[in-house]
């Protein structure tokens, strides 16, 4: 039975739609007869909610309703309530939503989550999931790009995206979380809890809009409740931030409620700070707008550094200011390295509001220096490639300090010669390539060596980006048939096979012991190699990844191998097989943020040797990447010092007049704690160990806790081998490392950390005769080439088709003159390979 109305609310309020004055007039709010106990218990968990969120209802207010709980009244906790309620929502038999307005406060809080109260007349009994939205909310930004969010599992920061410009400044969302419930429960009367933020102060109108699912919305716009806010100004709390030295800089911060809200709302960010990190960067003395109360701070300066959190609390009545002294628990310069990121994006892949457009060097700067990175390379490109070019210099860019560089360069990508192989160009004294008027539609080359040399020849450097060039076992199957298959059957017999080169031996091969390998049996064999590394399978070459090193590296014109964005295996296995050839070919790292990783610029990054220095050369580092003088890493693990026989990477070769022995020396360090993710290999991919690495699609939930502590295993590689290898611990502290080798040949030698860590090669000459380290390699990166040709020379222009040709011709003969100047290990070198069209 309907009792008497507690009170009539009659909410007049003017609106302007299409000229026309409308005048909204609220229900009736009334009591309703409902049972008792489910209706205490639903106020119950109210209670209990909004002391949860930090709003809990006057003392006496709450005094009064747990004795009406007590009681099962469910007469007084209604007109306890009912003041209390921002919005009456009714559903009427048929499903059907209309809203009208409560007698509470429109009161909200800049930069914070106000809970309100919501009013449930269910008339339906239905027990759906009750939904709020408004046009005042959703993101303010726009210009995703859908593939790069399925890549991070972030789809959701697309949806509603502001491509109309309008405005917007409220966040609304119900909260459903334990002690409330996801769904109505089906009772007569419930009460809801709402939680809305505002981004901007003062007084704003909204549209508050409800539903219970698609069309169930009253007729005649009863289901949307205008709303006039008040919304109290957030509080500007200082910031002052100390590096681990004491001096001031850039920390990377990210702030939470005990509920997991990021503050600012990530859908309610421009620049500088990115919609799609949960963290923001600032710089001493700087200031962030947050909500009065109790907030977590994590505070960093990347992999470098620990993680220090700390509670902070909020005031509304005094000056508030944040104190972050960051610690590291390594300092690779006191070892004389820097460390870079040499491939990262200010427009054109997940940055917004025009991704054509993009950033500007201050908000990459930012991201830079808040890292720790000492050296950020921002690549100009296809879609961003006509605003972004205007950022170029031929120097660092003017915003650079002594010890933090940006430095504006290319990326061949989405143009040109993207098609054999994207390109990173470093250290351009001029990004205007001739004859291409400045544009980014004529003039380019169709093939990645003429405009790498093009760089090289005025002092640039040269390499290819997310270089994993992965195995596809079916195409490597067909690849065999079609190439040795003299017989036509669609098997190998084991003549026909002993001119292949398989991905492992013929009887590791047939597994049904027939003497002929079938197209199964070759698929097998290649799945399994791809886990190998190093291994023989001929990679696909039809579209992704560092595709033309086998032209460019031996026409001398490409400097460096990109490594630690894609999968490790695909990456490193294709840089083995070229210092097994005798090239002087060096790894970097990189990240390619944000396109194959959003979470921050520096996932990948290099350590170059520079010694002691007061400030860092952008031309000195990038001279130390082509010299090979470094390592790479994600940041988690170190070789602070890596030496043969006292020779380090980069700085010369060491010399054997006979086969001897060398002593290998070295210092490394690892994080005490790091993510776990397939990027670090403290998660395996169900695809197997060729995706350990990979960063360019999630393979697990984004945030998957940490790992501590464990160890480490170390190994130092010869020619592509394991020759010695360590278990260290995780503890963040140095290890000394020392072995003797025996060196029978000209060798490359190297540490590495599968996938974090790998340190460039020194290189033992014996005899003074060249590396030769095997003929496999060799073959193989024939085989490479002459594939490449065969899937991709049709992007090549008809006109620069004919010089392209011979490069390949001649590559192709100059690595079978390598594998017949190897060692025999059992591979067949054929006398020429032809190019197939």
């Amino acid at each position: 039975m309907n009792r008497c109305a507690i009170y009539r609310l009659v909410l007049v309020i003017a609106l302007t739609v299409n000229g026309l004055a409308a005048t909204i007039v609220a229900q009736e709010v009334t009591t309703t007869s409902v049972p008792g106990q489910p209706l205490a218990q639903n106020v119950r968990r109210l209670l209990e909610a909004l002391e949860y969120l930090g709003e809990p209802l006057p003392p006496s207010t709450t005094q009064k309703l747990t004795q009406a709980i007590k009681a099962e009244d469910s007469a007084a906790l209604q007109e306890l309530l009912d003041p209390a309620t921002l919005a009456i929502i009714s559903i009427n038999p048929e499903q059907r939503v209309k809203v009208a307005r409560g007698p509470a406060a429109a009161r909200l809080q800049q930069a914070g989550y106000r809970p309100v109260l919501l009013k449930i007349l269910n008339d339906a009994a239905a027990a759906p999931r009750l939904r709020i939205s408004s046009p005042q909310a959703g993101p303010v930004y726009a210009g995703t790009v859908e593939q790069i969010l399925r890549r991070q599992a972030q789809t959701e920061l697309k949806i509603n995206e502001n491509v109309n410009r309008e405005h917007r400044f409220l966040d609304v969302e119900l909260f459903d979380k334990s002690p409330m419930t996801a769904r109505l429960s089906g009772l007569a009367v419930e009460y809801v809890v709402a939680l809305i933020y505002s981004s901007e102060a003062g007084q704003r109108e909204a549209t508050l809009v409800f539903d219970i699912g698609q069309g169930t919305q009253d007729l005649g716009f009863r289901s949307e409740l205008p709303v006039l806010f008040t919304i109290d100004p957030a509080v500007p709390v200082r910031l002052a931030i100390h590096d681990f030295d004491g001096q001031p800089t850039t920390a990377r911060l990210e702030f939470r409620d005990r509920d997991g809200h990021v503050y600012p709302p990530q859908a309610k960010r421009l620049a500088p700070d990115f919609f799609f990190q949960p963290q923001v960067y600032r710089a001493d003395g700087d200031t962030i707008l947050l909500p009065p109360g109790e907030l977590e701070l994590i505070a960093g300066r990347g992999p470098e550094y620990l993680n220090e959190r700390q509670t902070i609390r909020v005031s509304s009545t005094q000056t508030n200011t944040i104190a972050v002294a960051l610690k590291r628990w390594v300092q690779p310069a006191a070892f004389g390295y820097y460390c870079g990121d040499h491939h990262i994006h200010a427009a054109g892949c997940s940055h917004y509001d025009n991704p054509t457009e993009g950033v500007t060097p201050r908000d990459m700067f930012a991201q830079v220096k808040g890292e720790g990175l000492n050296v950020g390379c921002v690549l100009t490109w296809g879609p961003c490639f006509d605003h972004q070019r205007t950022f170029f210099s031929p120097e660092a860019d003017y915003i650079s300090e002594p010890w933090t560089v940006l430095k504006y360069d290319l990326e061949i990508s989405g143009f040109g010669s993207a098609s054999l192989g994207h390109v990173c160009l470093l250290n351009l004294r001029d990004q205007t390539y001739p004859n291409s008027a400045g544009t980014s539609t004529q003039g380019w080359p169709t093939w990645t060596v003429p405009v790498m040399r093009w760089a090289k020849e005025q002092g640039g450097i040269t390499g290819y980006p997310h270089s994993a060039l992965s195995v596809d076992p079916r195409q490597t199957a067909e690849w065999l048939l079609a190439t040795r298959d003299a017989s036509d059957d669609e098997m190998l017999s084991r003549e026909e096979s002993a001119r292949a080169l398989l991905p492992e031996s013929f009887d590791d091969v047939d597994r049904d012991h027939n003497g002929s390998l079938s197209r199964r049996e070759l698929e097998e064999a290649a799945n399994r190699a791809a886990d190998q590394l190093p291994n023989l399978a001929i990679p696909a070459l039809d579209g992704g990844g560092a595709m033309e090193i086998f032209v460019s590296t031996a026409e001398g014109v490409c400097d460096f191998i990109s490594a630690m964005d894609t999968a490790r295996i695909p990456e490193w296995n294709t840089w083995y097989h070229l210092l097994n050839c005798g090239f002087p070919l060096k790894l970097s790292g990189e990240t390619d943020f944000p396109c194959m990783s959003s979470r921050r610029v520096g996932q990948g990054r290099v350590y170059v040797q520079l010694g002691q220095i007061e400030h860092v050369s952008f031309a000195n580092w990038c001279a130390g990447v082509a010299a090979g003088r470094s390592y790479i890493s994600d940041g988690y693990a170190h070789a602070l010092k890596f030496a043969v026989n006292g020779q380090t990477p980069g700085q010369g070769d060491v010399t054997l007049s006979q086969p001897g022995q060398v002593q290998v020396r070295a210092v490394v360090a690892f994080a005490a704690e790091q993510p776990t993710a397939v990027a670090y290999g403290t998660l395996q991919p169900a695809e197997g160990r060729r995706m350990v690495g990979d960063t360019v699609t999630l393979h697990a939930p984004r945030d998957s806790g940490t790992t501590r502590g464990g160890t480490r295993l170390v190994e130092i590689v010869v020619n592509g081998q394991v020759r010695y290898q360590v278990e260290v611990p995780a503890d963040g502290q140095t290890h000394e490392l020392k072995c003797d080798l025996d060196v029978p040949e000209s060798s490359w030698i190297a540490l590495r950390q599968f996938p974090q860590l790998h340190t460039n090669p020194v290189n033992v000459l014996v005899e003074q005769a060249p590396i030769r380290a095997s003929r496999g390699s060799a073959v193989w990166c024939a085989e490479s080439a002459r594939r490449l040709w065969h899937t991709r020379h049709r992007f090549i222009a008809e006109p620069e088709r004919p010089a392209a040709r011979a490069a390949y011709e001649s590559v192709v003969s100059r690595y079978l003159q390598i594998a017949a100047e190897a060692r025999d290990d059992g591979t067949y070198v054929p006398d020429t390979l032809k190019l197939l069209d």
